[in-house]
């Protein structure tokens, strides 16, 4: 089998690609090594190299794009600009990588005559959801708008009922779910997975979108001051810096370890069938940013002073934990990692790749992506 893996040096990649080695596939990375998630290190794993094909462009440059997915038989698309917040003001970059990539890709799956590429694995989101499932007591279910600025300004940050404006209750968000991202990023992931399942229907091969949620782990960028709270409070908690916690804190997330991520694109890998599916790859479990920052806090002894200051960014979602019904349905998915597990083993880490690290530069990078959002109004507080 030969596998391309579209944004192979990354963090999922990487984990991803050590899989596909012990399976003995062979394996080709299209990967332009963005500074903002590679800094200077233009090269993959040191573990990998000599291994695999390297291919060093992206995936919007449709000639060399076209002439890596000659021969392939597998597609793993990773490639992507992934930060929520700086989808809101750097449109046209997220829409050149995400969108235009990926139209790049289906172009190729149509009119490619020769392709012998019969399935395509593509990275969605849990960000395609919004604010997802929820349960009013007067309406049952519901799918809340977007948080209005007027809600949090007040310091009304639960999600309320569209129908009758009510506090409602946060449920496990299903696939079949309504689809309403509260981001550009989302819209960008939602139109990557339509189009992948949209054209492998046309032309008879197998695709699944996996919408990730909250992926961590060793390995992640700790540089990339765009994703990731993990990495962002571990880096200031080691360093004894201020931590300041966003809304009240009660905001929750579905963290999933890297090696469930693994293995469920595994399994969409391996599959013998033909089929198209878009499915949660999660933990279920809801896991508070307050509750991150203690386990973190504990964790490093860190005198770090923690203070939850109210401030609140223009799409970003209150809660959303996935159901996981169908994963395990469909490909036999199911979580082994509780978060209890693999927060330690990520700060483990951590605390090994920080040290001799500037103590200056990550800090440096976040607060400058907090003020690029409040110089365009999409931060407050």
């Amino acid at each position: 089998m030969n596998v391309l893996v579209t944004g192979g040096a990354g963090f999922i990649g990487t984990n991803v690609i050590r899989k596909l080695l012990s399976e003995k596939i062979n394996i080709t990375i299209l990967d332009n090594f963005n500074k903002q998630i590679h800094g200077d290190k233009g090269e993959i794993a040191p573990d990998l190299q000599g291994k695999v094909k390297v291919v060093v462009g992206s995936v919007t440059d449709k000639n060399l794009f076209h002439k890596v997915l000659d021969g392939q038989d597998v597609v793993v698309h990773l490639a992507a600009e992934t930060g929520t917040g700086q989808s809101m003001y750097e449109v046209e970059r997220y829409e050149d990588v995400n969108i235009k990539g990926t139209a790049i890709l289906m172009d190729y799956i149509v009119n490619c005559k020769d392709s012998r590429i019969r399935k395509i694995v593509v990275a969605s989101s849990r960000a395609i959801y919004g604010e997802g499932k929820y349960k009013c007591e007067k309406h049952g279910i519901v799918y809340p708008d977007r948080r209005t600025t007027e809600d949090m300004i007040s310091k009304q940050f639960e999600p309320i009922c569209p129908l009758c404006k009510g506090v409602c209750e946060m449920l496990l968000t299903d696939e079949d779910s309504l689809i309403h991202p509260s981001s550009f990023y989302g819209i960008t992931k939602q139109m990557q997975e339509q189009m992948v399942l949209l054209f492998a229907r046309a032309v008879g091969i197998s695709a699944f979108a996996l919408r990730y949620q909250n992926v961590y782990g060793p390995g992640q960028s700790l540089k990339n001051p765009y994703t990731g709270i993990l990495a962002i409070f571990s880096n200031q908690a080691r360093l004894n810096q201020p931590i300041y916690i966003f809304e009240d804190g009660k905001e929750s997330r579905d963290f999933v370890y890297i090696n469930d991520v693994v293995e469920a694109t595994w399994r969409c890998i391996s599959d013998e069938s033909v089929g198209v599916a878009a499915l949660n790859v999660g933990s279920g479990e809801k896991i508070t940013v307050l509750r991150v920052v203690d386990e973190i806090i504990r964790y490093f002894s860190s005198e770090s002073v923690v203070t939850v200051n109210g401030v609140f960014r223009e799409g970003d979602i209150r809660h959303n934990i996935a159901d996981l019904t169908k994963a395990k349905k469909t490909i036999g998915y199911e979580p082994k990692w509780e978060f209890a597990q693999g927060i330690v083993k990520f700060l483990d880490w951590v605390k090994a790749e920080g040290e001799g690290e500037d103590e200056g530069t990550c800090s440096l990078e976040y607060e400058k992506s907090l003020e690029e959002m409040k110089a365009r109004g999409l931060m407050h507080g």
